[in-house]
């Protein structure tokens, strides 16, 4: 085949930096050398046990064929009575679409939404494929610069500024991934009437909603029902490898979502969905409140830890599980500590080139997804190496 032939948007679809530091951390293990992990954003907790039992049942009982393509009926309403019962939000089952993921849900909901040239507000520093996705559907996104003063969040005086005649909406993640910072329900609400009055369409990220720390927190679906919020059950509920996700959406645009479904995914892993009815099972959520404890006595040790050391994390995180660090004062090039902190320490952390161009050689992302005791020994190894 032709190089020619690659189409120019597999040429502007750059990938994850990290995947390539990820690759040079395996070879030095491989190699015998001791590794700690804080590069991606994955539990170290397995699935829990009642949702592996329930996986392992529709296995036996021949749960193996198609499903419709917006999900079985048994989850989307056990998705609705999880927004009643922790949110007292009534969502009708029929808005719920179940999908291949959270990736899966946002490629949903911006084929939806695009046009060609479309514009979507989007922050940097954010979740790398957003960007990539919107790409996709041949929309242009617009990424705002956002930083300390605005806890890395956009906010409705941003949105009045970058807003233009080709806007169509905007996306915002709370928690978001890098920073672990949320939008406060006030903020949402005057975000939602800017987009509103704008003629837009806004969409809320909440694959992290259920890792918060210091309050309830909320959903965006509590604000207005012509909210478009996207979910999944791998953060919180554990199931990275099974690709499970949801979405919500108005009822209008439920059709379009099916036969987008239909035309692209087919279905979702049957078993998979079979599986995750569990999740919702007091005995499950009693094993994700525990876990979503301890995510937050990591933080509580490693965000002082750092800045011990000497990193400027200005914004305390609410949620998900990153610290999102300043290294100015470290380094100039972040992308480069990190591969010399990996050959030097055998300490893996994420470049901050990952997440857009707002200051990405002055960003480090580090993952609070591994034990306590061997994030001290992280610390230890960073400060050895900050002393050479």
């Amino acid at each position: 085949m032709k190089e020619s032939q690659i189409s120019r948007r597999c040429k502007t679809i750059v990938p994850f930096y990290v995947m390539d530091l990820l690759a040079r951390a395996k070879a030095l293990e491989a190699e015998g050398r001791s590794i700690i992990h804080m590069e991606v954003g994955e539990p170290d907790f397995v699935t829990p046990p009642p949702v592996i039992e329930a996986g392992k049942q529709a296995l036996d009982s021949g749960r193996t064929g198609y499903t419709p393509a917006t999900g079985i009926p048994e989850l989307r309403h056990a998705v609705a009575e999880y927004y009643q019962t922790r949110y007292n939000i009534s969502v009708p089952a029929s808005r719920i679409i179940i999908t291949p993921g959270a990736s899966g849900a946002l490629q949903l909901i911006l084929a939806a939404l695009i046009n060609p040239g479309d514009e979507l507000l989007l922050t940097d520093p954010g979740y790398p494929c957003n960007k990539n996705f919107v790409e996709f559907f041949s929309g242009v996104p617009v990424a705002v610069s956002v930083g300390p003063d605005s806890e890395y969040q956009l906010n409705s005086a941003m949105l009045e500024q970058h807003w233009s005649e080709r806007t169509c909406g905007a996306l915002v993640a709370t928690p978001s991934n890098p920073t672990g910072t949320i939008v406060p329900k006030v903020e949402m609400a005057a975000i939602h009437e800017t987009v509103t009055r704008r003629g837009g369409s806004l969409i809320v990220d909440e694959i992290y909603q259920g890792l918060i720390y210091d309050n309830p927190g909320y959903s965006a679906l509590e604000i207005s029902d012509e909210v478009m919020v996207i979910n999944s059950f791998s953060k919180y509920f554990g199931m990275t490898g099974w690709r499970l996700g949801w979405l919500v959406v108005p009822e209008q645009f439920v059709d379009s979502i099916d036969c987008l479904a239909q035309n692209i995914f087919l279905s979702c892993s049957a078993p998979a969905q079979y599986a995750a009815l569990a999740s919702f099972r007091p005995e499950n959520i009693e094993i994700l409140e525990a876990r979503r404890q301890e995510f937050k006595a990591r933080r509580d040790f490693l965000l002082p830890a750092l800045r011990e050391l000497g990193f400027d994390i200005p914004v305390s995180p609410q949620g998900a599980f990153y610290l999102y660090a300043n290294c100015a004062n470290l380094t100039d090039d972040s992308f480069a500590f990190c591969y010399e902190l990996l050959e030097a320490e055998g300490v893996a952390v994420t470049p901050g080139k990952d997440f857009g161009v707002n200051e990405p050689e002055h960003h480090l992302r580090f993952a609070y997804t591994t034990r306590i005791e061997v994030m001290e020994e992280a610390v230890n190894r960073i400060r050895r190496f900050l002393s050479r």
